[in-house]
Order: C-alpha cells, then structure tokens, then sequence
C-alpha cells in the first residue's frame, strides 16, 4: 500500500475536483492538455543535512562550552562532534528546516529539474500535436514551475507562463492554493485557445486529476 504523503494531502477531495473540472472546461477550447502534478519536495538535499548538522552542532556546543566549560577547545570539539548526530537527524525528520540551509539557485535549478522530469515520466511529451502544459507543485521549496512542449513554445514564450506560476505560488502562500490554480489553469485555457483553438475529433490525451508523484 502507498504511504500517504503531505503531496497526497496538499488537496482536499473537494479541491481535488475543483481542479479537475477546470482543467476539463479549460480544454473544452483547445487541443492543448493541461496536468498538474503535486510533489513533496523536488530533492531529498543531502548537504543541507550535513550542513544544518555540523553549524547547529557546533552551535549547540558553543553554547555550552561557553555557560559550563570556561571556553574550553577540549570541550568544545568533542561536543559539537556528539551534537552533528542529533542535529541532523533532527533535519532529516523535519524537512522543512533544511530549507535554511539550501542555496537560492541551488533550490530553483533543482525545482526546475524535477519539473522536466515529471513533464517526461507523467507522459506530456506524447500529446499527438506537443502541446501538453504543465503545473508542478513542489512543496517543500514553496516553488512552481509551469512547463510547455515544443509545440507550445513556437508561439507562447516561456515568459507568459512563468506569468501563471508566479500567479499559483502567491496564491500558496496566501493559503489560496486551490482558487489560484484553478484561476491559472482558466487562464492558460483561454491563451491555448487563442494560440490552439480545438479541432473536430480532438481527444482528452492526459488525465484531469492531479497527480502525485
């Protein structure tokens, strides 16, 4: 059986089928396919681990030494050694406080990696005329990434998207996740279909619902 995760929860049932009927309606008029996946986090960051641990550690130990060890060296590195351990098992059962120790780049790349990935395993590049569009949540990271195919490209740029990220993750962080997603997804529908309007025999090529990774 699959573990439930935090991606599993991000959306009500009710939410769910918010989202769904407004992809359905957004691709009444377009050949365009919109999905949106929802991730927990995009990289497992290894070194915000290792790093988190060694400056909290050490912290720990500072503190320490300083209140009952008279500022003692001999104290102090055997202490933060003792205190790593903890310190970063405590950062690998709390993701969320790694996010401290993750570069600003660092985290954007490996979003934007993660998103590509998802475009190609969940099956976007494989719509008969290449215009699959995609919705990536990553939630750890708070970021969103909004990803076309290369018939996409050859006339909405990638800037106009961005655009409908930007509009979701502020909706996040408003705690309005579901409204602005879905005020995204209308949006994009209307721009698919001034760029791709439907065609007779048009078929639905990806699924409605959100998907988790």
């Amino acid at each position: 059986m699959k573990k439930t995760t935090r991606a599993d929860r991000f959306f009500s049932e009710a939410e769910r089928i918010r989202i769904r009927d407004a992809t359905r309606e957004a691709e009444k008029g377009t050949i365009g396919e919109i999905a949106v996946v929802v991730i927990d986090r995009s990289d497992d960051y290894p070194e915000a681990e290792v790093l988190g641990g060694a400056l909290l550690g050490g912290l720990s130990s500072l503190v320490l030494t300083m209140l009952f060890f008279h500022e003692s060296l001999w104290f102090y590195i055997p202490l933060s050694l003792l205190f790593f351990f903890p310190a970063r098992m405590l950062l690998k059962k709390v993701p969320l406080l790694r996010t401290a120790f993750i570069g600003r780049k660092r985290m954007e790349s490996t979003v934007r990696q993660a998103a590509l990935m998802s475009f190609y395993d969940k099956g976007l590049y494989r719509t008969k005329a290449n215009t699959g569009v995609l919705f990536f949540l990553s939630l750890l990271e708070h970021k969103v990434w909004v990803l076309a195919d290369k018939g996409i490209h050859e006339k909405i740029k990638q800037e106009a998207l961005n655009k409908f990220a930007v509009q979701v993750s502020k909706g996040i962080r408003e705690g309005k996740a579901c409204e602005a997603l879905c005020e995204a997804i209308t949006e994009a529908g209307e721009l698919l279909a001034c760029h791709f309007p439907i065609t007779p025999g048009d078929t639905n090529e990806l699924p409605d619902d959100v998907m988790t990774a």
